[in-house]
């Protein structure tokens, strides 16, 4: 519905991207469907036009701890369309109103709409043009709140670039206030906030000021799982029908028909998020295994979340390929991707699943040792530490430890254990902080030099390994490119050596970089290679390096070869099973 809608009044349907951001190192994941979209909002051309329309699998960790509540989700699917530089915030805010409460589309109540809209500051003058067009909508002025940065302020990709105010829309479930200050975006959970629109107005300067941008445009996202929660009048995210099979498999699992208490029903939903995540992130055409680092990282944590809240379910044994399975059942007839990879899936979680049960004998091994002088403590209480160190040293969650603890009349020092974890989160948190800051926005030098020395190293792989060989994933920081492609097994030292001959001898010869636009079709015709053919609909940019190559790609590139500098390939190793992932620097 929401794509007709948006169709029919002039927008392209353009299709989504892969939940790994391709040439991206601000985020781990892609986390919304302007995400992969910023070059465009920034001034680039997009090659379908300047209105678009499509829906995007999304994830965020930044609030997984409260994921469980009625309306949080790791893994969720954001509508979106999008203005650049065309039609601005009387168009979006009307189309808005009019999908959500028109008998033709959603239907909603008008009554029980409210919106939020910025407040302004001492930079920035409040959106009184987003709220006069709500009240000409017939929004009373008591239903539309005017709220500060932290509720309706988008901000830049980086310290500067655009940015501007949102309008948010709520519906009001009819639930108890909280207070007499009950309003949307309180977080009771009365007022269930399910679109954005997005109004990218001024750019941000590096000495902090705004300045109006030439070209404004519009950006937008409803999240699916929460508008058709309310268009069931449904109490939850979980409660819709596309999580119904996967509850049901789960609570068969645990013997039980339905949630005894609240505590069962949170770990149910956590499970049942976290497996729905773990699949998309490894049926993801780009997906990505278990590991210690990244984007494996995250997927390692919530593959034994689901574990450890299963056994608080009273799963005792190994479910989460069976899960695993249910959402692709499920999903596949939406995301034929699932399909593709059904069998890269199952065979990355039987495997996890099994490591980590290693995991947990492991743990308690070194907890018996530890034991007699733990006994020894008057207080019967293990330190913060040493839980922490179990959790962090063998992966033996802290509820683990609690429960062993009570078994021999003792107790955790939990204190201890969350400032430890705490201390732990922040180091790590500024290890990410530094190794995420570049990406997308990023058009640096070195970050467009890295990045057309991509296209170099693509077409080199598939002259000297075989036309098997395709891209996977890319990511690029202003230090180094990684690339990941498909090979069934590991590289000779000849054939780096080769590899590394060809691309250095291509910037030898000083060819030049162009840029056309033109139909899928006539790309495949001449022969231009990329993964993400059908990422921009109709019409895509096709870069040609010389007669070197030719490939379908969107981001940043020099004018010509000779600018790049000496290119070598740093390493060549396994990334996931038949991936093979190279990092190289240009010198």
């Amino acid at each position: 519905m929401y794509i007709d809608f948006f169709q029919r009044r002039g927008h392209a349907r353009i299709r989504g991207a892969s939940l790994i951001p391709e040439n991206d190192s601000t985020v781990l994941f892609t986390t919304a469907g302007m995400h992969p979209l910023v070059p465009f909002l920034m001034g680039e051309t997009h090659p379908a036009g300047r209105r678009l329309v499509d829906f995007q699998k999304c994830i965020r960790t930044g609030d997984i701890e409260c994921v469980g509540d009625p309306s949080h989700l790791t893994f969720f699917e954001m509508l979106g369309n999008w203005s650049l530089g065309d039609y601005f915030k009387r168009e979006a805010i009307t189309w808005s109103y009019e999908f959500l409460t028109h008998r033709s589309w959603l239907g909603f109540d008008q009554s029980k709409l409210s919106v939020t809209v910025f407040a302004g500051d001492d930079e920035v003058p409040p959106d009184e043009e987003a709220a006069a067009t709500w009240e000409e909508l017939g929004i009373p002025r008591e239903r539309i709140h005017f709220l500060g940065r932290e509720d309706n302020w988008w901000g830049p990709a980086g310290a500067t670039g655009p940015c501007g105010p949102d309008t948010e829309m709520f519906i009001d479930t009819g639930r108890p206030a909280c207070s007499g200050q009950c309003r949307p975006g309180c977080g009771c959970g009365r007022y269930f906030e399910v679109w954005n629109d997005v109004f990218l107005q001024y750019c941000r300067t590096r000495e902090g000021r705004y300045i109006p941008l030439e070209q404004r445009c519009v950006d937008t996202g409803m999240g699916v799982e929460r508008t058709v929660a309310m268009m069931n009048g449904a109490s939850s995210v979980y409660d819709i029908p596309v999580y119904r099979p996967l509850l049901d498999f789960l609570l068969k699992e645990a013997g039980v028909a339905s949630a005894p208490d609240a505590g069962f029903l949170r770990s149910l939903r956590i499970v049942a998020d976290h497996v729905r995540t773990s699949a998309h992130i490894l049926g993801d055409d780009s997906g990505v295994p278990p590991s210690n680092l990244d984007q494996g990282y995250i997927l390692r944590r919530l593959l034994r979340l689901s574990i450890r809240h299963g056994r608080k379910m009273g799963i005792e044994r190994q479910f989460l390929e069976d899960a695993a399975r249910v959402v692709m059942d499920t999903e596949s007839g939406v995301h034929p991707e699932l399909s593709r990879n059904r069998a890269f899936v199952l065979e990355e979680i039987r495997r996890e699943e099994a490591q980590f049960a290693k995991t947990l004998q492991s743990g308690i091994r070194e907890f018996e040792r530890l034991l007699p002088n733990l006994m020894k403590n008057p207080a019967r209480i293990i330190p913060g530490r040493v839980a922490f160190t179990l959790y962090d040293t063998f992966g033996f969650p802290v509820e683990f430890t609690a429960e062993l603890a009570a078994e021999n009349g003792m107790t955790v020092d939990t204190a201890g254990y969350q400032a430890a974890f705490e201390k732990h989160r922040e180091l790590s948190r500024a290890g990410m902080d530094r190794k995420f800051g570049g990406g997308l926005a990023d058009h640096s030098d070195m970050v467009t030099r890295l990045h057309t020395a991509t296209h170099l190293l693509h077409k080199a792989l598939r002259t000297v390994l075989g036309d098997h060989v395709e891209q996977r994933g890319s990511n690029i920081t202003a230090e180094r490119l990684r690339f990941d492609f498909s090979h069934p097994g590991g590289m000779t030292d000849e054939q780096v050596a080769e590899v590394e001959r060809l691309v250095n001898e291509a910037i030898t010869r000083d060819l030049p970089v162009g840029c056309e636009e033109m139909s899928v079709d006539e790309a495949s015709a001449r022969g231009a290679i990329g993964l993400f053919t059908d990422r921009y609909g109709e019409r895509v940019k096709v870069y040609s390096i010389g007669d070197f190559s030719v490939e379908i790609c969107g981001g940043p590139h020099v004018e010509r070869t000779g600018m790049l500098g000496r290119f070598r390939i740093q390493s060549e190793k396994s990334s996931s099973s038949g991936i093979r992932r190279i990092r190289a620097v240009l010198e």
